[in-house]
């Protein structure tokens, strides 16, 4: 999530976090930030410096895994001239860069031992030598670091430092994963998708139909806030009617279009199972099973009421099978895109 993008949702487990370190910026500690990739760990580290007492200081970010390990410190630190190669002149590092604010570290797992070591002296003393040079520079920084990975157990394991993590650790605050925010699935979708359509120009924003946000709710969201804001935004960009819902999301962007379905979901033809039949272009039909319908939904004697039961269900199955692709549905169907539609609208199926 970029710098700046505002703090959406309203479910208590995001609520909690953003609460916690309301309270905790006050305090002139360093606070350890937890989370998967794209829960807004950065975004957490500007709300702990606007609202600490250094809010016009300077906040100095340091993805520390963006960097190979042998300059790492010196980034860190700052070096002399002549300090090793290619170090023409002395620079200034991060910490004193942040002197009077905030430093925020990314990654912090990816910190060397040597560079833990410094670190730590850095945090308990007050004070950084640069590379280079025997002169301690006192620094007043506070430490914000941030890691998706168990530092405890990486103690365990002896790749962090336990003196190191205590000092951290004043305050730890856990950032939930998308696919735990009860109900902020959609505030956010709809915070995007309207956020794409002012951009796009659109006379008004449409919202999302009911197909589009029960795939959105169904998905887990490994990539969390970051990865749904691409995907809605996306999914706005190639909608082409701005009149209506837009019903169409794609989660990887990297599928064709004309990806057959996976193996495992594929029926086998006729003549390898005798069970299958194929269309006029020579394609296997996908079989579906309709045992997901109750008995309570099969009344003897109301073959009406029956048959759109099945229907619905095939429907349902259909969108599933092709990850919610409408148009890939309606030429699994036999159907065109327009009587897909009605379908879909007559089964409540359609926002």
């Amino acid at each position: 999530m970029e710098r700046g993008t505002q703090f959406i949702g309203q479910s208590s487990a995001f609520l909690d976090a953003v609460e916690r370190a309301s309270r905790a910026a006050s305090l002139n500690r360093p606070i350890l930030v937890i989370g998967e990739r794209g829960t807004g760990k950065e975004l957490i580290a500007e709300r702990l410096h606007r609202l600490s007492q250094r809010w016009d200081g300077p906040l100095v970010t340091m993805n520390c895994a963006a960097l190979p390990e042998t300059l790492i410190e010196a980034e860190l630190f700052g070096h002399e001239a002549g300090a090793f190669t290619g170090a023409t002149r002395a620079r200034e590092g991060r910490f004193e860069e942040a002197h009077g604010g905030t430093l925020f570290l990314d990654e912090l797992g990816t910190l060397s031992m040597g560079a833990q070591e410094r670190l730590l002296r850095a945090v308990e003393y007050g004070e950084v030598t640069r590379i280079g040079s025997s002169k301690p520079i006192r620094v007043d920084v506070r430490i914000v670091g941030a890691t998706n990975e168990s530092l405890p157990d990486m103690v365990a394991k002896e790749r962090f430092r336990a003196d190191l993590l205590d000092r951290l650790s004043f305050e730890v605050i856990t950032l939930p994963p998308l696919r735990v925010r009860e109900g902020d699935i959609e505030v956010l979708s709809d915070y995007f998708g309207r956020r794409m359509a002012n951009e796009l120009e659109w006379d008004s924003w449409p919202g999302f139909g009911q197909v589009a946000r029960r795939a959105m709710e169904n998905y887990s969201w490994p990539g969390n806030v970051r990865e749904l804001r691409n995907v809605v935004e996306r999914a706005v960009y190639r909608w082409n009617s701005p009149e209506q819902p837009v019903d169409y999301v794609q989660f990887d962007p990297f599928e064709s279009p004309w990806t057959a379905l996976p193996a495992a979901n594929a029926q086998p033809r006729e003549s390898e199972s005798g069970g299958g039949q194929e269309d006029g272009a020579g394609q296997s039909r996908h079989s579906t099973d309709f045992s997901a319908i109750s008995e309570a939904q099969i009344k003897v004697g109301d073959f009406k009421a029956t048959t759109e039961a099945f229907e619905k269900a095939l429907l349902e199955q259909a969108l599933a099978q092709h990850r919610y692709n409408q148009r890939q549905t309606a030429k699994a169907l036999n159907l065109s895109y327009d009587q897909l539609r009605h379908s879909l609208k007559k089964h409540d199926l359609l926002g």
